[in-house]
């Protein structure tokens, strides 16, 4: 666990430096039959640059989105990453002076909790530059994000991540229960929101698992808001305190066990504020939700859950055997 929460510490840390993700329409419903990858390039790796990571991370972006294998940022356990080893390095008697490259990038698909390598491809670039770090920008320029032995590598770690979850299923359902057991509602449903629908035998035993957990999350969320909005508009009945109070009133969920003691807090408040001002109040309930906006909600559940948790800042010494150090690789 000490491992995974550094990973994942360093991977959101760099990746809010290098590289763009594609983000799903937050209007419809979850894509499916998908494995996810997060892009991750490591500073720790010597002969990645600001400028290289940039460069590495939006063509391994290239690679992922195209296919459908892009990633969420916050709480994906799977990753693509890169390493750079120098085949060799020439010096041109050029006007001006210019530095060639040989270059073997090789790309990983892993696991960023447990270490696991599921898959690797090396390609080989040259590159010319005034400098090495211009020299490595243009031999990274020369991946093709398009080379079909892309599908081959991406299809490999897709049907061993698939493996994984059925191999593991019982034990990520048995760690959700546990969670469940300590309160710990958001990270269980971060769990099992986790498992992709790819995974078709592991994700629905999942989704049947998150159901009875979703409903504790939002009974006790219900709660939560209404007492405190019942305060906020106890104390002063105004315009302002009843707008404070709806912001609250319109996230609760209408399938919480409090939500008729909500619509009554709610009707309470319209009346008074006609009485205060001859017009509707602005704030409404939520309705009842359609299956694809459950599935969202745990979505967005476990990427609150991931952005909350504490980040310890870790330093790790650079060493371009950085990425073979915390994954399996041998």
């Amino acid at each position: 666990m000490k491992k995974m929460n550094q990973l994942i510490s360093l991977f959101t840390l760099i990746t809010s430096c290098f590289g763009a993700f594609a983000q799903e329409n937050m209007t419809a419903p979850p894509e499916t039959g998908r494995i996810g990858l997060s892009v991750f390039i490591p500073q720790q790796v010597d002969k990645i640059t600001p400028g290289t990571g940039i460069m590495l991370a939006n063509k391994l972006n290239q690679v992922v989105t195209q296919r459908g294998f892009a990633g969420d940022t916050y709480f994906n356990r799977f990753i693509v990453t890169a390493n750079i080893t120098t085949l060799t390095k020439d010096y041109l008697a050029t006007a001006p002076p210019m530095i060639a490259l040989t270059l073997e990038i090789t790309f990983y698909i892993g696991d960023s909790e447990g270490g696991t390598l599921f898959a690797s491809k090396s390609v080989m670039v040259k590159g010319v530059g005034t400098n090495e770090t211009k020299a490595y920008i243009d031999g990274i320029k020369n991946i093709k994000p398009s080379d079909p032995s892309f599908d081959m590598f991406l299809d490999e770690g897709k049907s061993k991540i698939i493996n994984y979850y059925s191999t593991k299923c019982d034990a990520i359902l048995a760690q959700a229960q546990m969670l469940t057991s300590q309160n710990s509602l958001e990270e269980a449903i971060a769990l099992l929101s986790g498992v992709p629908d790819a995974c078709v035998d592991c994700y629905n035993k999942c989704m049947e698992a998150i159901g009875p957990i979703y409903t504790l999350f939002i009974d006790r969320d219900c709660q939560m808001k209404l007492a405190e909005a019942t305060h906020i508009w106890n104390a002063n009945q105004t315009i302002e305190a009843a707008n404070e109070a709806g912001k609250l009133l319109s996230t609760i969920e209408p399938g919480a066990k409090c939500f008729k003691d909500v619509k009554g807090l709610a009707d309470r408040i319209t009346k008074r504020v006609y009485e205060i001002n001859k017009q509707q109040w602005a704030y409404v309930l939520r309705e009842q939700d359609m299956k694809f906006e459950r599935l969202r909600a745990y979505r967005d559940i476990s990427i609150a859950w991931a952005r909350n948790r504490p980040r310890p800042i870790i330093r790790v010494e650079k060493t371009e055997n950085y990425i073979k150090n915390w994954i399996n690789i041998n």
